[in-house]
Parts: C-alpha cells; structure tokens; sequence
C-alpha cells in the first residue's frame, strides 16, 4: 500500500514531504544535545544520519506504514522541524505521534499547530481512532503541547531509556478519535 505523503498548510506552518535538500538543516537539528536532551538517543554525530532518515521518510510513505513531513515557516520558508505517525496498524487504526522543532522555534506554537494539522489528517483521511504519543518525564513544555492538543496521560514507563548512561522515565499519552475536538485548535 502506497500513501502519498502529504502537504498541509497551516495558518503559519507548512507541512511537506522531506526532500535531499533538508540534510543540512535536519541534521543541524539533530546535532544539537540541547534538542536531544530529552530523546531516547544521543546527538547525532555525523551527516549520513540525516540522509538515512530521508530515506526513511520516503520507505514510511511507499510502504503505508507512516508519514514524516517536515514544517516550514509560511512566511519565510525557514525550516522548524518535522512532525510524524509511524507504527500505522490498520486493524487497530493507531498509530503514534513523534515531532522534533529546533529550540529557536520553541514557545511559538509552533508544535501545537503542526500537530494539529497532522492529527486532523490523521482523523479525517486516515480514521485512524488512537494515536499515541511519549515524552521523557522532564520535557514537561512537550507534555503541555500533548495536553493542549487533547491528549490524556495514561501512564508512565519507569526507567525506559538509557542514553548517554542518564536514566529516564517516559509518559504514555493517547488521543481517542471521540475524544478529538479540531474546532477548538487553529487550522
């Protein structure tokens, strides 16, 4: 099963396929430990990782297995991160919801609105009817970004990662279809 990836404008954002030419940026992204320090795995230490996770966007999208869009600035084109749902089971309809923005991009909105746009694909075009999303106990600003959007925590995954030889634990949040209200969120 091929689904397209998909390009959804937002009021501010645009969210779009990945293409070759976001390595750079992408992995100016993920080189930054200030970025990752909440992430189950360390900075990024070399270019070929950007170009691994491209390949990767594209494998997702051929196969139906999921979607990665990067999000740009309307306004300017500059690039603020990607968004994402991986792990489609179409039996189950769920799937879950990672997304990374640059700390420049931080406390804008930014997150809010392209998870939203996402989310309402994911509801609409896809009927998906759970999507989960896990965020590190100490990323409390990502843990605001889920609530906002309608998210419930269920529950917390003690000690799930190790990176770098620090111990974290994550937060398990969900987002039921019934439970989803698009109107109160910006398109």
């Amino acid at each position: 099963m091929s689904l397209a990836t998909p390009v959804l404008p937002t009021a501010r954002l645009r969210l779009r396929p990945f293409t070759d030419a976001d390595a750079d940026s992408l992995f100016a992204l993920h080189s930054s430990a200030y970025v990752m320090r909440y992430w189950d795995s360390p900075p990024w230490n070399e270019r070929a990782r950007s170009e691994r996770f491209i390949a990767m966007c594209k494998k997702f999208a051929d196969e139906g297995t999921g979607a990665r869009v990067a999000i740009d600035r309307a306004s300017d084109g500059a690039f603020v991160g990607w968004c994402s749902l991986t792990e489609w089971n179409p039996d189950y309809r769920s799937a879950s919801l990672g997304y990374c923005l640059g700390d420049a991009m931080w406390g804008h909105g930014y997150a809010t609105e392209a998870v939203h746009a996402l989310l309402r694909w994911a509801f609409d075009t896809l009927d998906l009817n759970r999507v989960q999303a896990e965020a590190d106990t100490r990323n409390v600003a990502s843990a605001r970004v889920l609530e906002k959007i309608g998210f419930v925590r269920e529950g917390t995954l003690r000690e799930d990662c190790v990176v770098n030889g620090d111990v974290s634990d994550t937060w398990v949040f969900g987002l039921i279809r019934r439970e989803w209200q698009p109107s109160t969120m910006p398109h």
